[in-house]
């Protein structure tokens, strides 16, 4: 049986310049390789351009179309994107700006995910200012912010109030929504809610690195890890960031959602609502929906590109594991289950 000619991109370790060779077997494409080169076969081989992994013969069939791999002569050696990095790291004795430059070149062009973020972080790392905390230890980062604004982490920490305090906003809207009967209830609820969030300053401790780490969501050097989407455990793709680093984390950073797990106008206000209609003489356990709302009991830190934004539809099973303080949770509507877990008797 003929086999396919297959294309693949081509460099070696002591050049830049990458070649496109075409050919039916490893060893066909080897030879063209050092032809172009000008390297003897017999030392040469061929590793993958990602990992540094050397294809054996029967790797080379399952080997994509423009797969990179490269070149490599006796005695040298290649470790995939770490060794990428490392070309950088070598350039220390220059100026940061060099590195960092050179960086972004290579950014620019068309390569893998995976290299693409290992180069990203090392720029961030490369031009962060990250232990500094005041306005005159770091000008920069302060750009656009208010003067009143004096060190990172008082920023921070407004920010984080300021997304608290425009859910407590979608909660006092949502009154229109109650059957005027109930109004007065409903708004009683939401002034107890109100009193505790300013108790505790709007919770703003999340994005505060100087608070104690029970408190915050992020290590003591500002970096935060995205928590993943709503029905996952963790982040697939381990997205982190430092806002505190430099002027351009810090905007990024304002993508980064606060999502609610139990999704906040399609089911727990709307639960709330039926509780109060449904038992006017019993007390609702406001305290219950105030953690649903604002804290982190049910609120993950998620990467823009792990916020989903369809209906959340979570199962029994599912609001087991994000509510593990209800000890028996019947089959039936999520919307029924919360009901059953906030109303206590009067």
């Amino acid at each position: 049986m003929v086999r396919k000619l297959k294309s693949v991109k081509i460099r070696s370790l002591g050049s830049d310049r990458q070649y496109g060779v075409a050919g039916r077997s490893l060893k066909e494409v080897l030879f063209k390789a050092c032809g172009l080169f000008q390297l003897p076969v017999s030392d040469c081989r061929l590793c993958s351009y990602e990992d540094g992994v050397e294809l054996e013969k029967n790797d080379f069939r399952n080997v994509p179309n423009n797969t990179k791999l490269i070149l490599l002569a006796r005695g040298q050696l290649w470790q995939g994107y770490v060794s990428e990095i490392q070309r950088f790291l070598k350039a220390s004795s220059r100026q940061t700006d060099d590195i960092i430059q050179a960086a972004r070149g290579l950014l620019s062009k068309e390569e893998a995910p995976k290299w693409r973020k290992l180069l990203v972080d090392l720029i961030q790392n490369l031009s962060e200012n990250i232990s500094a905390e005041t306005r005159e230890e770091d000008e920069k980062w302060f750009e656009g912010v208010e003067s009143r604004f004096k060190t990172k982490s008082s920023y921070m920490r407004y920010s984080c109030e300021s997304r608290i305090r425009g859910y407590l906003k979608e909660v006092t809207r949502y009154t229109c929504a109650i059957y005027p009967v109930a109004q007065p209830k409903y708004k009683r609820l939401v002034e107890a809610m109100v009193e505790k969030l300013k108790l505790e300053r709007y919770n703003g401790c999340y994005f505060d690195r100087r608070e104690d780490k029970k408190a915050c969501l992020c290590t003591r050097e500002g970096w935060f890890s995205c928590q993943g989407p709503f029905d996952s455990e963790s982040c697939p793709c381990k997205h982190s960031i430092n806002p505190y680093g430099n002027r351009e984390s810090r905007i990024l950073f304002s993508t980064w959602n606060l999502d609610h797990v139990i999704e906040k106008r399609r089911t727990i206000l709307p639960t709330l609502r039926e509780a109060i209609m449904a038992h006017e003489e019993e007390e609702v356990n406001w305290e219950y929906f105030y953690q649903l709302l604002f804290t982190v009991d049910n609120l993950k830190l998620v990467h823009i590109a792990c916020h989903k934004k369809a209906n959340h539809n979570l199962s029994c099973d599912e609001t087991k594991v994000y509510q593990k303080h209800l000890h028996k949770i019947p089959r039936g509507r999520i919307e029924k289950e919360l009901y059953q877990a906030t109303v206590s008797q009067g």
